[in-house]
């Protein structure tokens, strides 16, 4: 890797997508292609359907490449596939996947650019779990990227162990979301538990938490404060601050900034391509910054330096923005 790249800021959480264009692999469902979230997730990655149909799925991450250049503060994005769900032989089920991005087709397209890195996705319910997790670390993934609300699978299942331990020998961090998950049209939001990391925590994995188990509860007791517990019991228990700017999550960032004792913990991440759709913006934070302060950062035309002004202005300290270059695997 570039030494510029290893001591810049590296966004951990940034998605792409896929139509299948260009032979990618890639499939949306369409239950997913009818909703809403379809059109928005379209312009808010900056294409159309019809220039994927013309020049291939690669060029959501062209485009994602082009606007990390022009940033003054963001020097490299980790881009996460997306495993499905699979059936009772291992096997991808496309009937159960609402957005299926393979590995090898995020493999290929961050190579060919200096500022994407390869985040792999692997549903450890496949059969061959184990030898994909394998060559994913050739590839160059970075980390392994999870969403079991709709990949439906239980992250505090024993049979799980083996792959545990892979990623532990491999050197690879879990990114796994946590809380929560309303992006997709149906999900099992109890498999996003955090007390469901306790298997992988004791067996040595570095666990990052999505969202820092911001919002949802389960058995009465909000996500957030099962994650704080399960902090101070697991050193190898991470956060990512990707989407607390959302605001839906207006309260979240300030409430998980109190406490100190984490920031070693915290990764930079933005959930892009979120922020640059309503669902985040600057002038949402009036109790907290000033009117001109708000439109100063609305202005500025980069989306991740308009991410790292605002979260900068709402205390993020400068430590938290540097962290993950010394876990992911680089």
């Amino acid at each position: 890797m570039d030494t510029t790249t290893a001591k810049g800021i590296i966004d951990i959480h940034c998605h792409t997508a896929g139509i299948g264009a260009g032979n990618s692999g890639c499939f949306i469902s369409p239950a997913m292609r009818r909703s809403w979230r379809y059109r928005v997730f379209l312009k808010a990655f900056g294409v159309t359907e019809q220039e994927l149909l013309k020049e291939g799925d690669g060029l959501v991450m062209r485009r994602t490449s082009q606007s990390l250049i022009t940033s003054k503060r963001v020097t490299a994005a980790v881009i996460l596939a997306m495993d499905g769900a699979v059936d009772d032989k291992g096997k991808l089920d496309r009937s159960q996947t609402e957005m299926f991005i393979p590995n090898e087709f995020v493999a290929a397209e961050t190579a060919k650019y200096p500022n994407l890195l390869f985040g792999a996705s692997i549903n450890p319910l496949r059969r061959d779990a184990l030898e994909r997790l394998e060559r994913a670390a050739a590839d160059g993934a970075v980390l392994v990227k999870w969403l079991p609300s709709i990949q439906h699978f239980d992250p505090a299942d024993r049979s799980l162990t083996p792959f545990y331990l892979k990623l532990v020998e491999l050197g690879l961090p879990l990114l796994t979301h946590t809380g929560s998950e309303k992006s997709f049209t149906a999900v099992r939001n109890e498999l996003a538990d955090p007390e469901r990391l306790r298997l992988p925590l004791s067996l040595g994995v570095n666990v990052i938490a999505a969202h820092a188990a911001s919002n949802g509860r389960n058995h009465g007791e909000s996500n957030h404060r099962r994650f704080l517990r399960l902090c101070g019991e697991y050193a190898n228990l991470y956060a990512d601050i990707s989407a607390l700017t959302q605001l839906n999550r207006l309260t979240h960032l300030q409430r998980l900034l109190k406490h100190p004792e984490l920031f070693g913990r915290l990764l930079y991440g933005t959930d892009m391509p979120i922020p640059n759709t309503a669902a985040v913006t600057p002038l949402g934070f009036p109790n907290r910054l000033s009117p001109r302060r708000m439109l100063q950062i609305a202005q500025v035309p980069n989306p991740w330096d308009q991410d790292v002004a605002l979260k900068e202005a709402l205390g993020v300290p400068e430590q938290i923005f540097f962290n993950a270059n010394s876990i992911i695997r680089l």
